[in-house]
């Protein structure tokens, strides 16, 4: 295997490349988290359905 310091500084750049874009995309992850935790899931079934699926029951 060729360790040369050539191909670890290549390979250290990739990494680092790779490091920011990933950082990138953590304050979007974060705030669809945040806006689902908020949205919540409590949907209540006896409720009026208003769409238009609620004709075919």
């Amino acid at each position: 295997m060729n360790d040369s310091p050539e191909k670890r500084n290549e390979w250290r750049a990739i990494f680092y490349v790779q490091a920011r874009v990933a950082i990138l995309f953590v304050p979007i992850i974060v705030s669809l988290l945040i806006i689902g935790a908020l949205a919540g899931n409590d949907r209540d079934p006896a409720a009026i359905d208003r769409t238009v699926t609620s004709s075919v029951r």
